[in-house]
């Protein structure tokens, strides 16, 4: 398939394709007649002498340095050139690819006033998986300018950008904007594995299922809830834990009782996050903007991606408590009075060998440092000392998707876990039928990591197993 760039219809499903798949990219007619429009706007401005920020002015503090006509390829070079201050490891190509495929689609809106032909190299570059070396770190999310500087000089090379090119190609937040589709479409795919979890874990604690009553989602009507409630019950369907007497306890502890509440937070908040997301893509990021209508270019601050960086704070304080609740579950699975199952889950009682106990360390490791990597950073602000006091702002949108991103890793790391305690205990209570779903989700575990029998070692190496959660063969269910 080809993902058709028209700036307005970017999706986080088509950038996942293109940075990963490495799905081919064009430019949608429409969207060149209306680059086209807005450079010609750019270069009545240029005829005229207008004083327009970061066209015939310097930028920041030398926004009241006057730049002459015959200066401009000179100005717009060495203006990439002195932000090429980025540091830090290089970004991974599916991070570029995805900032790439942002910033083609930012050109296509048609308010930045570039040639299209820039936005069409860009889009060369991008099919042609030639991509430029970006590191990672030095953006505040007031516009990635230094990562941007990089791309921009991967891909021009010594060849200057024309008037108004040098800060169109650094005054955006394609960057954060890039690594926050990435985050995000694997958040999803984690909260998917972790119903799926949740589920198993119903089975292996032999739990009461009245919780998950339909009713529940009509006397509390939130999406999130509605949807978790309606994927557990199907992935239960036909669980002999639906029969009366089938379950061990009146009430179970609250990880288990409230597991579509706390699921369905997490989806309800995700959903806000990918509507905050899908209007960022198709959105101008830069300063100064276009306006074709007018004929003229006006100062803004489109780089001031807050309604990102704040709501990909808020995704991982929800799913901060989305993880601990699955931490906790596989917890209790392993202690006797709690499951009613041997101690580590182990094969009988009495035993002195660990079995799997030592995994509910791994995962309260796993769980600590994923809540450590939910505290916001969206309400940083940077010193007014700098640039004269006017960059006296910040988003840190950057590492908000790059927190993101590690959490996910984090979580689908306890995830794994959590499926493996799930299934052994499962195996050891020995009852049957399982539901739809969760057999499937029981096998799909046992073709990655056998039944720990007596005298086995536990597993070392669930790699195998975390995988499949990676590539979302748990998602996917029932």
């Amino acid at each position: 398939m080809t993902v058709v760039l028209d700036g307005r219809s970017l999706t986080v499903e088509e950038v996942v394709r293109v940075a990963r798949r490495r799905e081919q990219v064009e430019l949608l007619p429409d969207a060149l007649e209306r680059m086209a429009a807005a450079r010609a706007v750019v270069e009545r401005a240029v005829e005229r002498g207008d004083v327009v920020y970061g066209l015939t002015t310097g930028v920041g503090v030398r926004k009241r340095v006057q730049v002459g006509r015959d200066e401009l390829a000179e100005f717009n070079r060495r203006l990439i050139l002195n932000h090429l201050v980025a540091t830090g490891p290089e970004a991974s190509s599916e991070v570029v690819r995805a900032t790439m495929v942002r910033l083609a689609n930012g050109f296509a809106l048609g308010t930045s006033g570039v040639r299209p032909e820039l936005a069409e190299r860009v889009v060369r570059a991008l099919n042609a998986d030639d991509l430029p070396t970006v590191r990672t770190l030095g953006s505040l999310g007031q516009a990635d300018l230094a990562s941007m500087a990089d791309l921009a000089r991967g891909l021009l090379g010594d060849e200057p950008p024309a008037a108004k090119e040098g800060i169109a190609l650094l005054n955006n937040n394609s960057f954060s904007t890039g690594i926050a589709a990435l985050a995000v479409a694997d958040a999803r795919q984690l909260l998917l594995t972790l119903d799926v979890a949740g589920a198993l874990d119903l089975e292996a604690f032999a739990a009461n299922l009245t919780p998950l009553h339909p009713d529940v989602a009509e006397v509390r009507p939130y999406p999130g809830l509605r949807e978790a409630l309606a994927r557990l019950r199907a992935l239960l369907e036909g669980s002999r834990l639906w029969a009366d007497g089938a379950a061990r306890n009146l009430q179970d502890p609250l990880v288990f009782r409230c597991l579509p509440q706390v699921q369905g937070a997490g989806l309800d908040a995700l959903r806000f996050v990918e509507g905050q997301l899908a209007i960022e893509l198709n959105s101008s990021q830069e300063n100064p903007l276009v306006i074709v209508e007018e004929d003229r270019i006006v100062s803004v601050a489109n780089f001031a991606v807050i309604p990102i960086a704040s709501a990909i704070d808020f995704l991982r304080v929800v799913l901060a408590s989305v993880l601990t609740s699955a931490g906790e579950r596989l917890v209790k699975l392993l202690e006797l009075p709690l499951s009613g199952l041997p101690e580590g889950l182990a094969v009988e009682r009495g035993l002195a060998e660990d079995s799997l106990s030592e995994f509910g360390v791994v995962a309260q490791a796993l769980v600590a440092e994923a809540r450590l990597l939910a505290q916001p950073v969206s309400f940083e602000v940077a010193s007014t000392s700098h640039a004269e006091g006017i960059e006296d702002r910040m988003t840190m949108a950057p590492l908000a998707g790059r927190r993101l991103a590690e959490f996910v890793d984090l979580g689908e790391r306890v995830a794994s876990i959590e499926l493996l305690v799930a299934a052994q205990a499962i195996d050891l209570r020995g009852e049957e039928p399982l539901g739809a779903g969760t057999a499937r989700a029981h096998a799909l575990v046992r073709e990655c990591v056998p039944f720990s029998g007596r005298g086995d070692a536990a597993p070392s190496d669930l790699e195998p197993l975390r995988q499949v959660v990676e590539a979302g063969g748990f998602a996917a269910l029932p």
